[in-house]
């Protein structure tokens, strides 16, 4: 066993005891945080403007801070890049994460030096629970892979500026920078494809037993790799044995990943956004996603059927229940206030609080009052997939046909790119259908009453979704298709891509 296996044992077993401690005290903690993060952020621009030296009760609070999006927080970000220090944390941020909005254009998420230990330790304590459960460490002395953004930044108003993975990177801590991939050189390189074939080229013969990034571009990875060997990734890297994911849900890939790979390996799942590191699964056997309750971030939960009224009912952890679908919205050191995430969330449990990333709040299909979520869409696939084991996907989404152009009644389009398509493709469409009516109440009742027609399943050739998310300047690092929309925006590009 070498050192840096060796000297993880004991840093997980203080990590894991220490976090035992606060999963005990829930509310508690969050509470805590509440007024810790008040109280710092008094004096600043946004706390005059909300009256915090007023604040004393989480009523006051929600009374005080309105929930926003990031076009909301937007003229308080405007004065931080134009110089301005204490608008919405004491000082002025370390970094903004760029990120991608759909209505807003580029954002510019903060990152303190308050906030910046909750994406770092979140994503090094993740890891530390794995081998603390498992006893498994010795990846930790072959070669790692984090499959990111360019972590090159620029800088405006003295604030370091990029993708949220390329910021991360920077503070990999020195004992793994020795054994981490890509190199600096190849990861600053823009262009996806040529990135990807460099990585391939500097791992290729590398004792690989870390790999982590979002599952699409990971398969991406994999399967340029078979294609250049003509050899399972467990031929490649025989060392390969934790596969580290986050950013969509896992299941729809698994099947694909793990033919890829030949054999079975341990899996890691986080929760990682630019606002802050929400969650990570703790366990290899627990349910769930354990939410970071005491990590510089006051969560606050809106039943996602009350989330578009004019003054949404918010809850504290305390007021959460099991099976229940939430929007997320947070308070964070970063300087976010009243922020809704967009993400939903389930509770699988409240001791510990678990989750499961359910889908986002505004992305769903309701052209004809159905409201079908991403989570129903998973699991109808999930369900297809099950009943016809020998279908593979590589991507699939969902939109809303409300004018067929051979005419007759509207229904949902399934693009799907299969890796292996349904031998009875026919059947395939009713049980994913078929599961989907059991699963949303709205939808049954439209196609019973013969309003909608049983969904459609359109086969998209290879590559359609890369070939879409190039045109998009979209290919690689943290970006992803949205499993369902609420228009044929993505629907046509796939098509036409």
């Amino acid at each position: 066993m070498g050192i840096r296996a060796l000297l993880s044992l004991p840093l997980a077993r203080y990590i894991v005891d220490n976090q035992r401690r606060w999963m005990a005290e829930g509310p508690a903690i969050q509470a805590g945080w509440q007024n810790k993060l008040i109280n710092k952020a008094v004096s600043t621009r946004f706390g005059k403007d909300h009256f915090f030296k007023d604040v004393h009760s989480y009523d006051e609070f929600r009374e005080a801070v309105p929930i926003r999006d990031y076009e909301d927080l937007k003229p308080y970000v405007e004065k931080i890049l134009h110089g301005e220090p204490d608008v919405l944390w004491p000082g002025k941020p370390t970094y903004f994460a760029k990120t991608s909005g759909t209505t807003s254009g580029v954002k510019y998420i903060p990152i303190t030096a308050d906030s910046l230990p909750n994406h770092i330790n979140s994503a090094r304590d993740a890891l530390l629970n794995y081998v603390h459960e498992t006893g498994k460490s010795d990846f930790l002395d072959k070669k790692l892979i984090f499959l990111s953004g360019s972590p090159e930044l620029t800088t405006k108003a003295g604030i370091h500026i990029g993708r949220l993975s390329g910021i991360v990177n920077h503070h990999v801590p020195a004992y793994l920078r020795t054994n981490q991939l890509p190199t600096y050189e190849i990861n600053c390189i823009d262009d996806w494809e040529t990135k990807l074939e460099k990585i391939i080229d500097e791992t290729i013969q590398q004792p690989m037993s870390l790999i982590s990034g979002i599952p699409p571009w990971v398969q991406m990875y994999f399967d340029r790799i078979r294609a250049r060997t003509g050899q399972d990734i467990k031929d490649v890297f025989p060392d390969f044995s934790l596969f580290v994911y986050g950013g969509v849900n896992f299941e729809p890939y698994r099947a694909k990943l793990f033919e890829a790979i030949g054999k079975r390996v341990d899996s890691v799942e986080t929760y990682p956004a630019s606002e802050g590191f929400i969650a990570y699964q703790d366990s290899q056997t627990a349910e769930g996603l354990l939410l970071l309750l005491n990590s510089g971030i006051f969560f606050e939960f809106i039943p996602t059927e009350n989330y578009f009224d004019e003054k949404p009912r918010r809850l504290s952890i305390a007021e959460v229940e099991v099976g229940k679908n939430y929007a997320v919205i947070i308070n964070s050191n970063a300087g976010l206030w009243g922020y809704s995430l967009g993400d939903t969330v389930k509770f699988v449990s409240t001791d510990p609080y678990r989750i499961l990333v359910t889908g986002r709040i505004k992305h769903f299909i309701s052209a004809f009052g159905e409201h079908v979520i991403g989570e129903e869409i998973e699991k109808a696939l999930q369900y297809a997939m099950q009943r016809h084991p020998e279908v593979e996907v590589t991507e699939c989404t969902v939109a809303p046909m409300v004018a067929p152009p051979q005419g007759g009644l509207p229904y949902h389009e399934w693009l799907v790119e299969f890796a292996t398509p349904p031998a009875d493709p026919v059947t395939f469409a009713e049980d994913l259908d078929r599961r989907l009516t059991e699963l949303n109440v709205y939808y049954d009742d439209l196609i019973t009453g013969s309003i909608l027609r049983p969904l459609v399943i359109t086969s998209l050739p290879k590559n359609a979704f890369i070939n879409y998310m190039r045109s998009e300047g979209k290919l690689g690092g943290q970006n992803k298709v949205p499993r369902l929309s609420n228009d044929r925006k993505i629907a046509d590009g796939l098509k036409q891509s």
